[in-house]
């Protein structure tokens, strides 16, 4: 495939396709994102209120959620790269089968986790906690939040296929439901209101529990009633094949590994700078909250990047998912230097709206300008594993690039800079982030080289 670099010249028409198609796509998915990281928000606040036993009790309840989360977006993520490129081929038989054993997969490490998390809660909390109150009442917690997870399985699994056949305001809409239904009842059953008895900590996971299982039969209700591309037969969905699931594992299971090596590795990260000192990880945590918020956008574009290419590729249109891949790292890091600006100017104040000394004020500074000095590699790193690499089914490469560059790179720096050489935090922090630069050089050489252009409907 011997493309020129010119190649993302588009005519005019196409241009407007394709502004008009990513804003189509991105929007709806950056909100998503956005009411998610509004949900997790709210839900500390109001437990916030109870007492720092009860916020330590339900943050460990939703750690178990939060590693079953990553295998989920791992198994629905890499489902996405089949059903994007089944809709750009218009197979509807293949994105049946692909979301059926996305379901099957995710709802078994869901069961699994659901019954070790009902019948012995308190073994994987002491983990965490040896505070036997945290243990207690997170046990609590979590007996009851755990019901819903095979039912967040089935939800998260079509929801991500939706975005891939091109319908990102249907799980926008259910997000949007399950928002306001778990703030309202949070409401009503932390703290007692409108005649509802005050549960606490019991109150919130009932509230958790409910709100994914009206999420859950919203989402399949809507499926099914709008005769979405989804909305199959028991049948369709079981028509699997010993050479189809050969495959489909052996794209979804780098993404999982990817996530889940990611996630350890930041957890490194997080290590260090708690070593470093109290003050040191609550600036981490404010700076890491401020740009989270600002970088949600990219939530939206590195989606509807994967989305737009793998329908392309699916659609047999090669030279033209090459086009769209340049465009997006081009794209990408321009928009990445507009939210760097942003952070550096808002740097200055933001860490005055928290009630923190003096010391941890100057250092989220500092790390929310480095954020900024390093936004345009993440974004490009960003758009690149999720939205162009997996579109093409390169996950295997995508996983060795992300985690062999932190753990190869980021993490020893962090350790001998933080804990061995005691540098600033400064210095540690643009160690850390540096490993995003080298991710990006060997990212430019993959894209140029165009072996991640695969075509997986014809494969199978």
């Amino acid at each position: 495939m011997k493309y020129p670099l010119t190649a993302f010249r588009l005519s005019p028409d196409e241009t407007r396709l394709f502004y008009r198609n990513l804003l189509k796509l991105a929007v709806p998915m950056a909100l998503q994102s956005l009411l998610m990281f509004s949900l997790n928000m709210i839900d500390t606040l109001m437990i916030g209120q109870l007492g720092e036993t009860e916020i330590a009790s339900v943050a460990l309840g939703n750690q178990v959620f939060f590693v079953l989360l990553l295998f989920f977006y791992g198994i629905t993520t890499g489902t996405a790269v089949f059903t994007a490129q089944y809709w750009g081929k218009k197979d509807i038989a293949g994105i049946r089968r692909a979301i059926g054993l996305c379901v099957i997969t995710a709802a078994s490490g869901a069961l699994l986790v659901t019954l070790l998390s009902f019948l012995r809660p308190g073994w994987i909390l002491a983990v965490f906690s040896k505070d036997t109150r945290v243990v207690d009442l997170g046990s609590e917690y979590l007996r009851i939040v755990c019901l819903s997870y095979v039912l967040s399985a089935v939800s998260m699994s079509f929801a991500m296929v939706l975005r891939s056949v091109e319908r990102p305001k249907l799980p926008l809409l259910v997000t949007f439901i399950s928002l306001v239904l778990n703030t309202a009842l949070n409401y009503l059953l932390i703290f007692g209101k409108l005649g509802f008895p005050a549960l606490g900590v019991k109150g919130a996971a009932i509230a958790t529990a409910v709100s994914r299982f009206v999420e859950f039969t919203v989402l399949l209700a809507i499926v099914y009633r709008r005769k979405t591309p989804l909305a199959g037969r028991l049948g369709e969905f079981l028509d699997i094949s010993a050479a189809f699931a050969r495959q489909y594992f052996r794209i979804t299971i780098p993404v999982v590994l990817n996530e889940v090596g990611w996630a350890l590795g930041f957890t490194m990260y997080k290590v260090v700078f708690a070593r470093m000192g109290t003050e040191v990880i609550a600036a981490v945590n404010i700076a890491e909250n401020v740009t989270n918020l600002l970088l949600v956008v990219f939530h939206g574009t590195s989606n509807a990047c994967a989305v737009m290419i793998g329908n392309l590729l699916g659609a047999g249109e090669e030279k033209k998912a090459y086009n769209y891949a340049v465009r997006f790292s081009i794209i990408g890091p321009l928009l990445g230097v507009v939210v760097g600006f942003a952070l550096i100017a808002i740097s200055g104040w933001v860490p005055l709206l928290f009630r923190v000394s003096q010391s941890v004020r100057d250092t989220t500074r500092t790390i929310l300008i480095l954020h900024a000095l390093f936004t345009p590699f993440d974004v490009f790193n960003w758009q690149l594993i999720v939205g162009i690499l997996r579109s093409g089914g390169d996950t295997r490469f995508s996983m060795l690039m992300e985690i062999g560059t932190m753990w190869g790179f980021g993490v020893p720096l962090a350790f001998v800079a933080g804990l061995v050489l005691h540098q600033p935090v400064a210095v540690v922090f643009f160690l850390v982030r540096s490993e995003e630069i080298v991710k990006f050089a060997v990212g430019i050489f993959r894209l140029l080289s165009k072996k991640w252009i695969r075509n997986l409907t014809e494969e199978g």
